[in-house]
């Protein structure tokens, strides 16, 4: 294999989190008293995937004249007690374990909280991530490389066999400007993978797949 070291995004990368996401959004914008027949969901999805859920809260509270941190608060209530119910993508349990199986080392790298460690632990393959970085740790968001120079330095990783996998341009830049390689995984092709250049760029866990095990 090309790579060894593998750091990975979790929404939208390891797991299919954004339906419920987006339907957690939703709800929060429903009981701030927007009509369900304004809310246009596959919008919703694009503004979390390109860019972020910060976007999407000030975006939608502006069109909708609503105050963003009730909108905020009301989000992370109700999508707490629905994410237990995010599977994995197809494949990528396999595709983890494959990797893991040919000496790769696994490391998160995530915005969320523990909540994805549960999930991971869950689905049977938190054993296989060597070491996580959560929004519980203090460090600055990506794209700053801080919290993946902090996984590198403490594991003595060497960088030219170290990848970031992740679905968004932050993601990519994110190993970039920790100096490692950086892997697009975009499923219905939403990101223009021109602005961060990654060296692997693809729309599902077969290509991801063919890509890593080379």
């Amino acid at each position: 294999m090309t790579y060894q070291t593998f750091f990975w995004d979790f929404d939208g990368t390891i797991f299919d989190t954004y339906p419920i996401m987006v339907r957690a959004f939703m709800q929060a914008l429903i009981q701030q008293r927007v009509s369900e027949i304004e809310l246009d969901e596959q919008e919703i999805y694009e503004t979390m995937r390109q860019h972020s859920m910060g976007t999407a809260l000030q975006k939608f509270s502006a069109l909708f004249s609503i105050d963003a941190g009730r909108l905020e608060k009301d989000y992370r209530q109700i999508e707490p007690r629905h994410i237990a119910q995010a599977q994995p993508f197809d494949g990528m349990l396999a595709l983890l374990q494959r990797l893991a199986d040919q000496g790769g080392q696994h490391y998160l790298l995530t915005h969320r909280n523990q909540s994805a460690m549960q999930l991971l632990q869950t689905a049977g393959i938190k054993k296989l991530f060597t070491d996580a970085v959560t929004s519980e740790q203090p460090f600055p968001r990506k794209p700053d490389p801080a919290s993946l120079n902090a996984l590198i330095e403490r594991h003595n990783i060497q960088r030219g066999s170290a990848i970031m996998i992740g679905d968004r341009t932050l993601d990519i830049d994110a190993g970039h400007n920790a100096g490692i390689a950086g892997a697009l995984f975009d499923p219905g092709r939403l990101i223009d993978a021109r602005a961060s250049h990654p060296k692997i760029d693809v729309t599902n866990v077969v290509g991801l797949q063919q890509a890593l095990l080379q």
